[in-house]
């Protein structure tokens, strides 16, 4: 393991859901709002780069529904890796294992990877205050091809398709596209290794010794997405 620089839905539905012209670099990086409860604003993405109408509510990860909702707060990284590792559990793959967990202002995050594989599988969030536990907003519900809220399905009226085959961008080209992005609206922010998921590679940005935050590169597009919904950085823990 790397080491960091710092310590279905009726059919009707979906397709409200999905109502969106199309899915290209500007919606990559445009910037979800992050609103009570840990969802994006309660409504989810709006045209233009967000999805319009009902949004995803608590419809996520691999089809399993609701997010798990625990009796009380969050108040360390042992409760959080405690609340994801039950999440887990619940998902019934004996494949999946929690690993790296970090402590934001908004939220916990944490990666849960695939150990036939080694790679990352999907990303999680937990809300502090009601200890809930749902899958991370942005490319992990929208970019990820084997777990993601998108994956198997397509635009509708002939527009974005889930992307095939094998990806075009490595981890090198990712992360020099995810340094580019950040030399031209983040000045100073420098990025680590990729953390490669299906479809789509998470990045952390660092300024120094410290954590400025996370941003993905689409694996197919080159598309980058600033994950703006964590605030600042507390803590990390890693398995």
């Amino acid at each position: 393991m790397k080491r960091r620089t710092i310590g279905l839905v009726a059919a009707a539905a979906l397709a409200g859901a999905l109502a969106v012209a199309a899915i290209g670099t500007a919606f990559a990086q445009t910037q979800p709002g992050y609103g009570p409860g840990g969802m994006m604003g309660g409504q989810g993405y709006t045209p233009g780069g967000m999805m319009g109408g009902a949004g995803f509510g608590t419809v996520g990860m691999m089809g399993r529904g609701a997010a798990t909702a625990q009796a009380q707060p969050l108040n360390s990284l042992d409760d959080a890796r405690a609340a994801f590792q039950r999440y887990i559990d619940a998902t019934g793959n004996a494949n999946f294992a929690l690993d790296e967990v970090i402590h934001f202002q908004a939220n916990y995050y944490a990666i849960v990877k695939d150990s036939s594989t080694g790679e990352g599988a999907f990303e999680l969030l937990a809300n502090p205050q009601t200890g809930a536990v749902f899958p991370e907003m942005g490319p992990n519900l929208m970019w990820n091809t084997q777990y993601g809220h998108m994956a198997g399905f397509g635009m509708m009226g002939g527009g974005w398709q889930q992307p095939t085959g094998q990806p075009t961008v490595s981890a090198d080209k990712a992360q020099q596209l995810a340094q580019a992005w950040l030399d031209a609206n983040q000045p100073g922010g420098a990025t680590e290794t990729p953390d490669s998921f299906p479809g789509y590679y998470t990045l952390h940005i660092t300024r120094g010794d410290t954590m400025a935050g996370m941003l993905s590169v689409n694996a197919y597009s080159g598309a980058v997405w600033y994950h703006s919904w964590h605030g600042a950085f507390i803590s990390l823990t890693e398995a």
